[in-house]
């Protein structure tokens, strides 16, 4: 190679160096001073601009050249390069590590900020928090009818919807930046506009009880309720109007406390106060599920292999599991093969029932009162009480995907992998809790504040730091600005910006100080 293709090949090549992907920067020897009038001989290998200083380079980054030949040749430098953008060689290749370096040592400075509120305060109790998805809005359901808008950046209040419901709010949920949906003990749900906020865009009957949790379908344009009624109804906002919109009976269960779907829609999660825990299977929201037309693949505790109760559509129904009435009377195996290879093996929208294991809990029953699912879908997040509510625990179980150890298990169960206790205050009340954005840390209510858990204390991800058996969750931080029991929390998904709110209707905000 000729002096001048070496010299472009070292301009070209030092570019993506020093910009990089977001990895540790590598420095690289200063050019050599402008060339003289005449040529000068091509400058040893040793001496070559292209070749790295090993002080510099990562100890990880093993897929880096391997000899100085490589390096000096210009094609080896551009390999190395092209496959550093790829996600090649080691920490030094994954940009999302290094942002959340930066980002964990926001947190670590995050402190009480500011407390947001109207100038009355008729709202009672804060029951749930919801931003919109761009950050801009921070919505706030109430106890006594109302829905709270902010402006989270400047901590402005900007409008009470003073008569969102006839009765207490439980849940909101933004369909995009602009609509979105509320639910309320008065059975209905209500979806609004942000820049008509004068009257609600409709109004949806279809449940007979208190509502409590929405989601939403983004590919479908599905919205998914879920209620104390035991129903899970599924709308279908492609077709609303101002008198509603079309609606159908999803699937039913008894003592039914929060519904969740994973973030590519392909599993249902349903939680009951017996202590249950529901899954839907390969979800297909399209087809509603009669009183006997979807299989119970599996019930069983999340550690045990045993199995408590089986059923299909075609035979008599596992009278032990949430969904039914009755005594346990668990199924023979025999049987539940039979049906299952008679469709196919796993169906759509097969289900399977399990009762996690919560700490403490091995002989008495619990409730599992709130659910929230791992931004990335790995895991599922529970906030479980004991019956007697002496106890209260907080819970992650990671989803355990791969072949069925059985012919009649289901393709995913739940396997208990981090726990910590919490201080149990306020007995009675619904705590909710929630992952961050990129789901390695928790924000949980504790008492009269908020803690901030991680899987490990440099707040790994959670696949980087699975155990073999269950492992308490660290305490990163704990933050306290409150003068009642928390009962919400929520990060903001484009800010370093926690939001809590406690029973006496106060909302505190979370924002880094130095």
């Amino acid at each position: 190679m000729s002096w001048r293709a070496r010299r472009f090949a070292q301009g070209r090549g030092r570019a993506p160096l020093g910009q990089g992907s977001g990895g540790p920067s590598l420095s690289l020897p200063p050019p050599s001073p402008p060339p003289s009038p005449r040529p000068p001989s091509p400058p040893p290998p040793a001496a070559a601009p292209d070749s790295l200083p090993t002080s510099t380079a990562p100890a990880s980054c093993s897929s880096g050249p391997s000899s100085s030949s490589s390096w000096t040749g210009g094609e080896g430098l551009f390999s190395w390069v092209r496959g550093r953008q790829l996600g090649r060689g080691g920490r030094c290749v994954e940009p999302a590590r290094e942002t959340f370096g930066a980002m964990t040592g926001l947190y670590g400075a995050i402190q009480p900020a500011d407390s947001v509120s109207p100038i009355t305060r008729t709202h009672g109790a804060v029951f749930n928090l919801e931003y919109s998805p761009g950050g801009s809005v921070l919505t706030v359901a109430c106890e006594q009818t109302e829905v709270l808008l902010f402006d989270p950046i400047s901590s402005k209040h900007i409008k009470t919807l003073s008569t969102a419901h006839e009765d207490c709010v439980n849940n909101i949920r933004f369909l995009d930046n602009r609509l979105f949906a509320t639910c309320s003990d008065d059975t209905t749900i209500a979806l609004w506009d942000l820049r008509k906020l004068d009257s609600k865009v409709c109004t949806l009957h279809g449940h007979t009880s208190w509502v409590k949790n929405i989601e939403y379908d983004t590919n479908t344009r599905l919205l998914v309720t879920s209620g104390f009624d035991g129903n899970v109804i599924i709308w279908d906002t492609n077709r609303c109007t101002e008198d509603g919109c079309p609606h159908k009976k999803f699937f039913h269960t008894r003592f039914l406390m929060r519904m969740r779907l994973t973030p590519d829609c392909s599993k249902m999660l349903i939680s009951t106060s017996s202590g249950y825990l529901l899954i839907l299977h390969d979800l297909d929201l399209t087809k509603s599920l009669e009183v006997v037309s979807y299989p119970i693949l599996r019930a069983r505790r999340t550690t045990s292999n045993s199995d408590l109760a089986s059923a299909t559509s075609s035979g008599p129904r596992s009278s032990g599991s949430p969904g039914h009435q009755g005594d346990s009377s668990p199924m023979s195996e025999k049987h539940t093969v039979r049906a299952t290879q008679r469709e196919g093996g796993s169906p759509r929208n097969s289900l399977e029932v399990l009762t996690p294991e919560v700490p403490g809990e091995r002989d008495r029953g619990n409730c599992i009162t709130s659910l929230q699912l791992h931004p990335k879908g790995w895991a599922a997040l529970l906030r479980c009480s004991s019956n007697t509510d002496d106890q209260e625990w907080t819970c992650v179980y990671e989803f355990q995907e791969g072949a069925p150890v059985r012919p009649i298990s289901p393709r995913c169960s739940l396997r208990l992998t981090h726990c910590i206790e919490e201080a149990n205050v306020g007995r009675g009340y619904i705590k909710e809790l929630c992952f961050s954005p990129d789901g390695r840390m928790i924000a949980s209510p504790h008492g009269y504040g908020i803690r901030l858990l991680g899987f490990d204390t440099q707040c790994s991800e959670l696949v980087d730091c699975l155990p073999k058996e269950a492992a308490p969750l660290q305490e990163i931080r704990s933050l306290y600005s409150h003068g009642d029991v928390v009962l919400t929390t929520k990060f903001s998904p484009t800010h370093c910006q926690i939001a809590s709110g406690c029973l006496s209707g106060r909302v505190s905000l979370y924002q880094p100080k130095f």
